[in-house]
């Protein structure tokens, strides 16, 4: 068994606390069914946000799922310009025998330009 990451993102429609954990219940969920995921699987999760969504941690969306057991950590995106304004991001890591190719990351919102391999600047943890 193997130690894997869902990589997701999703655009907050204002920073507001309901906004940014309606947001992120909606990733959170999103790419556990994506990937058919237990909750006892999961190693931890690390949430980041822009600059710009200071209302509430998007980790009280895993709280208020009454995902009590699971490590979790928010921190601040990088503040890069020209980069994705209210941009919450999500990168769970846990157990399973999928290979790195079987896993599907959530890009929702318009977030889909993060994966866009063509776009100038993006860096290699961003392709």
């Amino acid at each position: 068994m193997w130690c894997r990451g869902i990589r997701g993102a999703i655009a907050v429609e204002e920073n507001t606390r309901e906004a940014i954990v309606a947001a992120s219940k909606e990733l959170l969920q999103n790419m556990m069914e994506a990937n058919e995921v237990e909750i006892g699987d999961v190693a931890c999760i690390l949430f980041t946000a822009t600059s710009d969504l200071n209302a509430a941690f998007p980790a009280v969306a895993a709280r208020e799922l009454g995902w009590t057991q699971v490590s979790l950590l928010c921190g601040s995106e990088m503040d890069v310009p020209g980069s994705l304004p209210r941009c919450l991001r999500i990168l769970v890591l846990f157990n399973t025998d999928k290979r790195n190719e079987e896993i599907v990351h959530v890009y929702l919102r318009g977030t889909e330009i993060l994966r866009d391999d063509e776009k100038p600047g993006l860096g290699e943890d961003e392709k």
